[in-house]
């Protein structure tokens, strides 16, 4: 079954039905989570649910109260890992508007994600309706527009709940949509991160789920990421499982290294490596501001000789829940570096910035959207 495209249905088949909680939280409470809110830490009154059966296709799609799910102990997600998620933000606009950035590459790696993980299709019609029907119903969860780096990050997930623990395909499974006001999702901001280069630990390797948005992958990253922290760093950067030199993703995100002549760099995707929508958005952007950007193999050695002779000016990684985030340092078992001017702009090179603030700007309506990337929710 793996590449092959199970449950193909329509859109048409999708309306959403809406079932409102009677008991939704209290204006006071969500302006205190709205005043400063945490990434993935509360969530908003409702959800998205529709159940998939072999026989029957998608039935009964709906928003409906947040709240636990009923899953069978012997469910094949909890035995066999067959689940997928996707990561996406609805901003708010000053006119109070709602909008989400390119949800038609999340639909499309949600669709790519499922045919990996022998998972049923969401049509992209039904998928970016799914979040528009929840955002709807729980508009006033979305932060305000002159709230700073702030949004409703919107969850998509799709899990088997078929009680079974023969291994095989589902032949029943769970889409779902539940959404959590964000901040950043670092609580440093924009100002740079440490990276922990390890050659111990492999996040994915070829031929395997590397390229597939799923729980595994992130599962994979944990001892690596522990591995980091102690070790003194925020996150980890993970290096290929055939040769343990080529870079591949920090943590949960893309990587980019700006070079002194100009150039912008960043691996290139493999099949292990999650093609991230905001790293396409980057790269596209980089190339209008006059960038010359490269899709390539970069070894750690490169990191690390490019950065001690200053031809590598600055490092940053990319991701849905962190936007653009500087790195400021670099170590491993034998040694570390500085990267970059940190006495200037919280140690934010002037390019990395410059990324940053155009990226925002767009996602939050401050310039227009001329590249049609944004899509109105509500």
């Amino acid at each position: 079954m793996i590449g092959e495209q199970r449950g193909t249905t329509t859109a048409d088949a999708w309306d959403f039905a809406v079932e409102l909680r009677s008991d939704p939280a209290t204006e006071e409470a969500r302006t205190a989570v709205l005043a400063k809110p945490a990434f993935g830490q509360s969530f908003t009154d409702h959800m998205v649910v529709a159940n998939w059966t072999a026989d029957g296709g998608w039935q009964d799609p709906r928003v409906t109260a947040y709240a636990p799910l009923k899953v069978s102990p012997a469910a094949a997600v909890l035995h066999y890992s067959q689940e997928i998620f996707e990561g996406l933000k609805a901003y708010r606009h000053a006119d109070g508007s709602v909008w989400s950035f390119r949800p038609e590459r999340n639909a499309a790696r949600f669709t790519a994600s499922a045919q990996r993980l022998a998972l049923p299709h969401v049509p992209e019609d039904a998928f970016i309706g799914a979040l528009r029907a929840l955002v709807t119903v729980d508009e006033p969860w979305v932060p305000s527009a002159d709230n700073g780096e702030t949004s409703l990050y919107l969850r998509p997930y799709m899990i088997a709940t078929e009680a079974a623990l023969s291994v095989r395909p589902a032949g029943e499974v769970l889409f779902g949509v539940i959404a959590s006001p964000a901040g950043p999702y670092f609580d440093t901001g924009p100002k740079p991160v440490s990276i922990w280069l390890t050659t111990a630990t492999i996040r994915a390797t070829p031929g395997g789920t590397g390229a597939a948005k799923c729980g595994g992958n992130y599962a994979s990253s944990l001892a690596g990421l522990a591995e980091a922290v102690a070790n003194g760093c925020e996150q980890v950067a993970f290096v290929d499982a055939v040769e343990h030199k080529w870079l591949e993703e920090i943590g949960s995100m893309n990587m980019f290294f700006v070079y002194a002549d100009g150039r912008i760099a960043t691996p290139e995707l493999s099949g292990s490596i999650l093609e991230g929508v905001t790293r396409a958005s980057v790269l596209e952007l980089a190339a209008d501001l006059g960038h010359k950007v490269e899709e390539r193999r970069i070894s750690a050695d490169e990191w690390k000789d490019g950065v001690r002779s200053g031809e590598i000016t600055e490092v940053f990684a990319s991701g849905t829940a962190a936007v653009i985030t500087p790195i400021g340092r670099v170590a491993w078992p034998n040694g570390e570096l500085t990267i970059g001017d940190h006495s200037l702009n919280y140690g934010v090179g002037p390019v990395t910035a410059k990324l940053r603030s155009t990226l925002l700007d767009l996602q939050y309506g401050h310039t227009p959207d001329d590249k049609g990337w944004l899509t109105r929710l509500t």
